[in-house]
C-alpha cells in the first residue's frame, strides 16, 4: 500500500490515478459533512465535485505540515459556503416552524435525530466543529485549521455546544443524552 505522502507526490507530478486513489477514501466523509453544510443532497454532491476539482487544481499549494484531510475539508467548507451564498433564496424559503428547536428529536438515543436537533440549536460553525469532532473524529487542532479558528476557540465552542445540547435534550427527555467529556476543554 502506497503512503498518503507518496500518493500526494505522485499526484503533484500529474498522476490522476494517484490522486483518485488518494481522495477516494475521503469521499464518503466529505459527502456526509457537505450534506450538513448545504441545503440539498444535490448541492452537497456539487460541493464535493468542486472540492475534488479544486484539490486537484491546487494540489501544488498543499503544505505537508498539515494533514491532507484538514486541507481537503477546508476546501470543502469554502465550496459549501459558495453554494449556500448562491442558494440564499432556497434557504430563505424554509419556514421557521420547520426548524424549531428539538422539533425533530423523538428519542435522544437516536443518533440521526440528535444531529437534527444539533443542527437546529447550534450556529453553523459550532455544528461543523461538533460534526468534525464526533463524526469525522478530527482532532481539535485539525478542526481549528478547517474552520480557520484558534485551538482555544474550538475547545470553548465544542464545550459550549455540547453543554447546550445536553441541557436542551435533557429538558426534553428528562435525562442526560450525552456523556460530559472535558477532553476538548483540557487538551
Amino acid at each position: 500500500m502506497i503512503s498518503e505522502l507518496a500518493q500526494i507526490e505522485a499526484a503533484k507530478k500529474g498522476s490522476v490515478e494517484a490522486f483518485t486513489s488518494l481522495v477516494n477514501g475521503y469521499r464518503p466523509g466529505l459527502l456526509r459533512f457537505l450534506v450538513t453544510r448545504t441545503s440539498t443532497y444535490a448541492d452537497a454532491e456539487d460541493a464535493l465535485q468542486d472540492t475534488l476539482i479544486n484539490a486537484y487544481r491546487y494540489l501544488h499549494s498543499y503544505d505537508s505540515r498539515w494533514r491532507f484531510s484538514t486541507w481537503l475539508y477546508r476546501i470543502a467548507v469554502n465550496n459549501a459556503a459558495n453554494i449556500r451564498r448562491d442558494d440564499t433564496v432556497e434557504l430563505g424559503d424554509l419556514g421557521s416552524e420547520e426548524r424549531g428547536p428539538l422539533e425533530h428529536c423523538v428519542a435522544a438515543a437516536d443518533r440521526e435525530n440528535l444531529w437534527l436537533s444539533a443542527r437546529s440549536l447550534l450556529s453553523d460553525e459550532a455544528y461543523a466543529a461538533m460534526w468534525l469532532r464526533y463524526v469525522e473524529d478530527m482532532s481539535v487542532k485539525d478542526i481549528s485549521a478547517v474552520l480557520e479558528r484558534s485551538v482555544s476557540w474550538t475547545k470553548v465552542n465544542l464545550l459550549r455546544a455540547r453543554r447546550l445540547l445536553e441541557a436542551k435534550l435533557s429538558n426534553e427527555t428528562g435525562g442526560s443524552p450525552m456523556k460530559s467529556e472535558n477532553s476538548e476543554a483540557h487538551g
